[in-house]
């Protein structure tokens, strides 16, 4: 079980390079920041000792979506956005409804006899849950496995190969 400075520590990291992907005008800033707060995400699933879903997160989302993404934003040759204006009276109008949402969600809370009480320990998972998955993905799936693998490889070449710059 994880300690509670640990919890907060992950939580208050995740949150952090959660607005990092919102407040960052430079996109691959936010993406990289979108890779850690998916790193914190996989370190809190692995505190609830689903240790197969912290390691898809990294593998699936941080490894090959975020990879993904940033390659996209570099093939299109994003900018960091330009300075503008604020828009205070948005600003303040969103800041509004955000806080009329929280005192909702915490009123609803406040009510609902369940949310006061203590969840019972969760029990421990078979420890061939990986193992029993591996399993059933190269015995049963071998051949969807690989054809997946290899549309993966085309694909990869052929955005290579479309992004090439020609020289002149």
């Amino acid at each position: 079980m994880i300690s509670p400075f640990l919890f907060w520590i992950f939580a208050l990291l995740m949150l952090i390079f959660g607005a990092a992907v919102i407040i960052n005008r430079n996109p691959v800033a936010s993406a990289l920041s979108l890779v850690v707060s998916f790193v914190g995400l996989a370190a809190l699933f692995m505190s609830l000792d689903a240790y197969f879903i912290g390691i898809i997160q990294v593998l699936v989302y941080t490894g090959a979506i975020m990879v993904v993404f940033l390659f996209i934003i570099m093939l299109l040759d994003l900018r960091a956005e330009e300075l503008r204006k604020i828009n205070w009276v948005a600003s303040a109008g969103g800041l509004a409804v955000a806080l009329v949402l929280m005192v909702q969600i915490f009123s609803v809370i406040a009510r609902f006899p369940a949310a006061k009480q203590r969840l019972p320990a969760l029990s421990k998972p078979p420890p061939e849950d990986v193992y029993q998955i591996g399993l059933l993905l190269f015995n049963n799936y071998n051949l969807p496995f690989q054809v997946i693998g290899v549309v993966i490889l085309i694909a990869t070449i052929g955005v290579i190969v479309l992004s090439r710059r020609e020289t002149r």
